[in-house]
């Protein structure tokens, strides 16, 4: 935390947080629920959920509102957990006829049998914590290993070599894709919220037809999950083929406004604060 300009600013760390650590810290045992919220959810008009990674978007706290008759922002508790659990999000895009980089669930078979270059990512984390793109088949076990740290677990994809884009959905239709690049490695979690690492474009350098497959997959991949009045679904188009792969989707975008989903809305006319108003407003 530090301050500029009379204004008191966070500045997110490289890494991902320790969260163990901070149950430990300011936590109250294994409770997930701080007390009071739940009164104080019940007390308004929709919850706003804005949370990543966890029980804030695998659909338990949405269950939990739900259950208490509590109207949120967002989809419902099923949707969240297809959308969090990236082999049953596959599974439902691969039934839906959408592109999806060939994988599956490493359950100790022989790495002699895995296809190199891979990409091992825990099944149920978001902001590619655990993430790792491996080159080297020596280089496999220990990318398992560390996503495996996330207590969940681990899926073993077929590497996709291309341009990655993020698609917005928003009531019903897809918004402008946004490009994003990199300036060093893959999009993981410094590089998506560490200042300056990534380029983002919004709307992305695409011809009018690729835009328009684009934004119809989109739509099609969170129509098969069943999700809510918006979510973001991430992409990587294929070099060699030219074919869009959706990577997976996100229930919960993120909402600052320099996020992917805001910047997309901004594309087509649409305000932060509009954005915000529209996403109460579908929840209530």
């Amino acid at each position: 935390m530090f301050r500029k300009n009379g204004e008191y600013t966070f500045k997110i760390p490289s890494a991902p947080p320790d969260l163990d650590s901070i149950k430990r810290e300011f936590g109250e045992g294994k409770r997930l629920v701080g007390r009071g919220v739940v009164h104080l959810c019940e007390a308004a008009d929709v919850t706003f959920l804005a949370l990543h990674g966890g029980a804030g978007e695998d659909g338990r706290i949405s269950a939990l509102l739900e259950t208490l008759g509590i109207k949120h922002t967002g989809s419902d508790y099923a949707s969240c957990h297809l959308a969090m659990d990236k082999a049953l999000s596959k599974a439902m895009f691969r039934q839906s006829g959408i592109p999806t980089p060939d994988g599956d669930v490493y359950n100790g078979e022989s790495l002699d049998t895995i296809p190199i270059p891979a990409v091992v990512k825990p099944v149920g984390c978001g902001s590619s914590v655990g993430v790792s793109i491996v080159e080297r088949a020596e280089d496999l076990q220990k990318a398992i290993d560390f996503a495996a740290e996330q207590n969940c677990r681990v899926l073993v994809e077929r590497r996709i070599v291309g341009r990655e884009f993020s698609v917005g959905i928003l009531n019903g239709r897809a918004l402008p894709a946004i490009e994003i690049i990199p300036k060093h490695g893959f999009y993981d979690y410094s590089n998506k919220y560490q200042a300056g690492a990534t380029e983002e474009i919004c709307p992305a350098d695409l011809t009018d037809e690729q835009a328009r497959n684009l934004g119809e997959k989109a739509l099609s991949a969170h129509n098969a999950l069943g999700l809510g009045a918006y979510s973001r679904l991430d992409f990587i188009l294929e070099e060699s083929t030219g074919i869009f792969y959706c990577l997976e989707a996100n229930a919960l975008p993120g909402m600052t406004p320099a996020s992917l989903l805001p910047q997309e809305a901004a594309a087509v006319g649409i305000s932060y604060g509009e954005l915000c108003e529209m996403i109460a407003q579908a929840g209530i």
